[in-house]
């Protein structure tokens, strides 16, 4: 895949909110496969695209990125045959890859996750501010005039500005794809009427925020956008930090040890497996992967299996 190949297949992920890892060599040390400037893109299903080094390189990046897309940041990643050099420099991930053919690969690592999804409801001057200061915050505000027929499950919000036109299905299609935050623009009067008219349970209603925004004295259409931005942060859910290493876990990527040559590995489809007597064992490439097949049982008294 060329460089070129590489940006556009990336410009077509992020156009269709996939989140991705941009992975590009900055350094290699002799003797390596990759060279600086090469560069792949590590998917969420755990597939690459692009090249960044050998079968073994890869599997540590595959690994790296999964790891990176579940916590949404960057790192330089340091790849080396020595255990030796296993002690990671400030700002540097160090991992020892023991199936390098010698030589060291710095890769940087970029995680490039999707923008916080806003569906806005309605043609009206509050709905196009709401649009214009959702996009000043980096944001990816999509702005409906028609119905809403479908909603991604990544929707953050969807605000309904539509002063009373079809407002109502808008708001029934919004709850029932448990969007977590759901917000009717009208005033305490009129929103009474709406939640009045819709089809929903007491929980259900009580999950619309109507009038939506916090209360700040908002007047113009961009005040009335920024108080309903204040609250969608406002009620952004934070966790302790005993929470966030749980969240962490769950959506983490599972990881195996390779029986052959010790490496962990990703969990992923894209990943090297063999099934053997019911259990599927994960390898970091298919040099391990056929060691292990013609000899499970002495890989699997090493690793006490």
């Amino acid at each position: 895949m060329t460089t070129t190949e590489i940006r556009a297949h990336a410009d077509r992920l992020h156009r269709d909110r996939v989140p991705y890892v941009l992975a590009t060599v900055v350094r290699a040390e002799r003797p390596t496969s990759a060279k600086p400037g090469d560069s792949a893109l590590v998917l969420p299903d755990g597939s690459i695209d692009g090249f960044v080094g050998g079968v073994c390189a890869e599997s540590t990046v595959r690994l790296e990125g999964l790891r990176l897309l579940a916590s949404g940041e960057s790192e330089l990643l340091r790849v080396t045959p020595s255990a030796s050099e296993a002690v990671a420099p400030e700002g540097v991930r160090v991992v020892e890859n023991p199936c390098l053919s010698g030589g060291t690969l710095e890769i940087f690592l970029e995680a490039v996750i999707p923008p916080v999804l806003v569906r806005v409801f309605g043609d009206s001057p509050i709905a196009r501010a709401i649009a214009q200061v959702g996009t000043a915050l980096d944001l990816d505000v999509q702005n409906d005039i028609d119905a809403l027929r479908a909603v991604a499950p990544d929707t953050t919000a969807v605000v309904v500005a539509a002063h009373g036109r079809d407002e109502v299905p808008v708001l029934r299609t919004a709850l029932d794809a448990q969007v977590p935050y759901v917000a009717l623009v009208a005033s305490p009067k009129r929103s009474a009427a709406v939640l009045t008219e819709l089809d929903a349970t007491d929980d259900e209603r009580a999950r619309i925020h109507a009038p939506a925004g916090l209360d700040i004295g908002a007047r113009t259409p961009h005040e009335i956008a920024l108080s309903i931005y204040a609250e969608i942060v406002a009620r952004r859910p934070r966790a302790s930090s005993s929470d966030e290493t749980a969240a962490t876990a769950r959506v983490a990527p599972a990881e195996a040890l390779d029986p052959v040559c010790g490496m962990t590995v990703a969990v992923s489809p894209a990943s090297l497996s063999l099934a053997h007597k019911g259990v599927d064992w994960y390898f970091c490439g298919s040099g391990c992967r056929e060691a292990f097949r013609d000899a499970p049982e002495r890989y699997l008294a090493s690793v006490g299996a």
